[in-house]
């Protein structure tokens, strides 16, 4: 199988490089921002997009990708995982959405097609509140275009504690 892999963290993506190559697929990783049309060149069986891919989203580039390569399979994978996002993904068009750290073996099966976490979930999972709270600090972030300033404000919140929060959870 032939992968791509697109992901800013040059540590993971040389890790995932070398074990799915010792389980004999082809590999190609970008560490850096590339346009959709040269991702779509790639022709590849299957895409491993990070959501936040350094300027960018993984999100754009679902929608060229299917469109050109319906039958191409695509991960997202994010280290900021939410519903918002989650569902942002599956209706672009991916064929999942995992969080990091992902377990080896889940990613393998979500990049064969032998799962699909984005819409194989038979109970809904119950999260915590501490979930939650991240969750919807991550609409009022994405609402205020990433502002902290003006986020702090909608959440009635200091600054400096949501910049707590916020770096609390960062993987």
């Amino acid at each position: 199988m032939k992968l791509v892999l697109l992901d800013d963290d040059v540590t993971l993506t040389r890790t995932l490089c070398r074990r799915l190559e010792a389980l004999e697929h082809q590999v190609k990783s970008y560490n850096e921002v590339i346009s959709p049309d040269l991702l779509v060149a790639e022709q590849a069986d299957c895409y491993l997009l990070d959501l936040r891919f350094g300027v960018a989203s993984g999100l754009d580039y679902i929608a060229p990708l299917r469109q050109q390569l319906p039958t191409c399979r695509i991960v997202l994978l994010t280290g900021y995982a939410s519903i918002t996002t989650a569902v942002q993904a599956v209706k672009a068009g991916a064929d999942d959405y995992l969080t990091k750290p992902v377990d080896f073996a889940t990613l393998t099966q979500a990049l064969s097609g032998q799962i699909s976490t984005a819409t194989s979930a038979t109970e809904p999972e119950v999260l915590s509140t501490d979930q939650l709270e991240w969750e919807h600090i991550q609409r009022v972030l994405e609402q205020h275009q990433g502002n902290i300033s003006q986020t702090a404000k909608a959440l009635a919140m200091h600054r400096r504690t949501l910049q707590r929060k916020l770096q609390k959870h960062r993987p």
